[in-house]
């Protein structure tokens, strides 16, 4: 039997396989699932500094208001709503609806539209200060 030489994975990215939006949704739900868990952390840290109140509270609020603290609750927020809105849309593959390859991509387009715009959303509401 002659050995073909072919790939073995489609996660053979670049010449061997054409990146589809199915691809880079799964992987993006898998990386923002990571950074919401990490944002996790910091939201943890942001209420002990509350409740230690003063200093400690002072110290968390100039980190997070500095830019590199604004773009990490940036990507925290992003990946909450990301990671929210796609796994409805994989809860809605579990109950049946959007299997045919059409619905799949209007489904994973619509998800990173309605990301994008609802992660904007609570940025312009809390830039603005509240409702």
């Amino acid at each position: 039997m002659a050995h073909r030489n072919r790939p073995l994975s489609p996660f053979m990215l670049g010449t061997l396989y054409r990146l589809q939006i199915t691809s880079v949704m799964s992987l993006m739900h898998r990386v923002t699932g990571i950074v919401a868990s990490i944002g996790a952390f910091g939201i943890a840290w942001w209420l002990l500094a509350v409740a230690q109140g003063g200093e400690a509270y002072a110290s968390a609020s100039a980190v997070l208001a500095s830019p590199l603290g604004m773009l990490v609750l940036a990507a925290t927020t992003f990946s909450l709503v990301y990671h929210l809105l796609n796994g409805i849309r994989h809860l809605m593959w579990d109950s049946g609806w959007g299997f045919e390859l059409p619905e799949v991509y209007r489904s994973g387009y619509t998800v990173i539209v309605l990301a994008v715009v609802l992660t904007a959303a609570i940025w312009f509401i809390a830039l603005r200060g509240g409702a």
